[in-house]
């Protein structure tokens, strides 16, 4: 009687489960403050998709690791670069998942930022460099060129397209990213790509163990200048609705925990499909006190997803996701 009258229902079909790809064979290296997660080469990836699609969870989110960074962040987008060729070898063997792929610099810059800083590059185009100077609150805020950025977020964005995604993702928070990445797509007949945007990404810091993992900290300063204040809801749904109105197809907030507040009036102020990530920092404290037996880990795994589902989340990118997926198929009921 409990799970008939139930009225928030979670299941793996709801679940993005996000995998971290790196260059070379034969490569599975254990994540110390993330257990269960690895940063994994191709073959293993392979294997990986295989297990993910046996558990019925429909989607993977690729975040590319490169050996080379530089300043243009041309691995990012370069055909033979470590996401487009895990995006054609994940096509090839013709799982039944759907392959989202992060859309952002800063695992492939060698500032670690999330777009080109001033002072270390030009621009990408020369008329782009006075009205793409990112507003800063004092001189040790780092100045990000924002639509030189987003030029390349545009060409990233069609290499993964090219490459075979179903669906990109731009998590820079650059004004304007998704109408640069929607008109390119659009120009070379990708229109039929969906854009998962990252429309409401807080300065957070339960990113800690992600950035670790993706070797993406910035060398510099910090991301403030171009991340949401946590304090600032308003700036949130605005931010939320210039996406729409740029053309996203899903908006995300990142991270879920602290902010469902955000998520429920996301959902509610516009009623788009509605992406939340629970992060990395989110994900390591769950399994930090369960290893020292202070929680029951799937007990509340389940009732965290489920209160995420609950806000008014269709999707959840979790790293959760397999052990849920499991969990979801025997009879635990919450």
């Amino acid at each position: 009687m409990r799970e008939m009258v139930k009225e928030t229902d979670l299941s793996a079909r709801s679940f993005i489960y996000p995998v971290f790809v790196v260059e070379g064979e034969n490569i599975k290296e254990p994540v110390k403050s993330m257990p269960g997660v690895f940063r994994m080469s191709v073959d293993n990836l392979l294997k990986e998709a295989k297990e993910v699609e046996s558990l019925n969870i429909p989607a993977l989110m690729l975040f590319g690791i490169p050996e080379k960074k530089d300043e243009r962040a041309t691995a990012a987008y370069a055909k033979g670069g470590i996401v487009q060729t895990a995006i054609k070898a994940l096509k090839a063997k013709h799982y039944n998942l759907l392959i989202i792929t992060d859309v952002c610099l800063c695992s492939y810059t060698t500032s670690g930022h999330c777009g080109i800083v001033k002072n270390k590059i030009s621009p990408a185009s020369e008329n782009t460099e006075k009205e793409s100077l990112m507003d800063v609150a004092n001189e040790e805020d780092v100045v990000i060129y924002n639509d030189a950025t987003c030029e390349l977020l545009g060409k990233m964005a069609l290499s993964h397209a090219e490459a075979g995604a179903d669906m990109v993702a731009p998590s820079s928070m650059m004004d304007g990213q998704v109408t640069a990445i929607r008109k390119v797509l659009d120009t070379n007949n990708f229109k039929h790509i969906p854009i998962m945007a990252y429309s409401a990404k807080f300065e957070s810091s339960f990113y800690s163990p992600f950035r670790d993992i993706a070797e993406s900290s910035p060398v510099t300063g910090d991301r403030k200048t171009y991340q949401i204040n946590p304090a600032n809801a308003a700036e949130a749904l605005r931010e939320i609705e210039f996406d729409i109105q740029e053309g996203a197809d899903l908006v995300m907030v990142k991270p879920a925990l602290a902010y469902l507040d955000i998520i429920a009036r996301a959902k509610q102020k516009y009623q788009m499909p509605m992406v939340a990530y629970n992060v990395s920092g989110e994900f390591a404290m769950v399994k930090a006190a369960a290893s020292m037996e202070y929680i029951d880990e799937k007990s509340v795994v389940l009732e965290i997803l489920t209160g995420i589902k609950r806000a008014g989340a269709d999707l959840i990118i979790t790293y959760h996701a397999k052990d849920a997926a499991r969990w979801l198929s025997g009879k635990y009921l919450l």
